[in-house]
């Protein structure tokens, strides 16, 4: 069994989080966290870290680049029996994250809306999708939940365990993570194919 002490929360589609969130926060849960997913956040009266404030640097170039960073990537993938990958944590001061979720822009619903060029691309999640693959492959250490149709899973998870996850459920939600992202790149390329 391993504790969630440290979540990071980055969605695009905010329902169904509040239940979620309040019972992180009862369980003792840091929530880390970027733009309108932490003013939701804040917004459920709860304490929320801001992701620019671990990384020390701003949202950058109109929103596309968030959580691309060593510090928010190095608490993901960091090996937690790995002494080397520990001593490494410490020298640079990352934390560990222990939970992540995620909700990708929705490309598919854009492309389907008869959306321009430009705002399409604009859908393609560069930061979610890769918070997504980093938090699957680390699943020993890790809970990914990589859209809201897992939330429920989650929840249940939390009801029964509370801050707590064994291998197995881990590694389930790591197998549908990778599916998530399968999906997800697949609609892409065949977009690219298509126009």
């Amino acid at each position: 069994m391993k504790r969630i002490k440290t979540a990071l929360v980055s969605v695009f589609h905010k329902d169904g989080l509040d239940e979620i969130i309040k019972k992180l926060h009862e369980e003792g849960v840091t929530l880390l966290s970027t733009g309108g997913t932490q003013a939701f956040i804040e917004s459920l009266g709860l304490p929320c870290q801001k992701v620019e404030d671990l990384t020390t640097y701003p949202s950058i170039l109109g929103g596309r680049v968030k959580t691309l960073h060593p510090k928010v990537f190095g608490g993901i993938l960091a090996r937690r029996d790995n002494e080397s990958d520990r001593q490494q944590m410490k020298q640079y001061d990352i934390p560990e994250i222990d939970l992540v979720i995620v909700d990708l822009y929705p490309f598919e619903q854009t492309v389907k809306s008869g959306a321009g060029e430009q705002d399409i691309i604009e859908k393609i999640d560069i930061g979610g999708i890769s918070l997504i693959r980093a938090a699957a492959k680390n699943y020993r250490d890790v809970v990914i939940v990589p859209s809201k149709a897992e939330y429920p899973v989650l929840m249940e998870l939390l009801t029964k365990n509370g801050a707590q996850t064994d291998e197995e459920d881990r590694r389930l939600l790591a197998t549908r993570a990778f599916g998530v992202s399968s999906h997800y790149d697949t609609a892409i390329r065949q977009w690219f194919e298509q126009s």
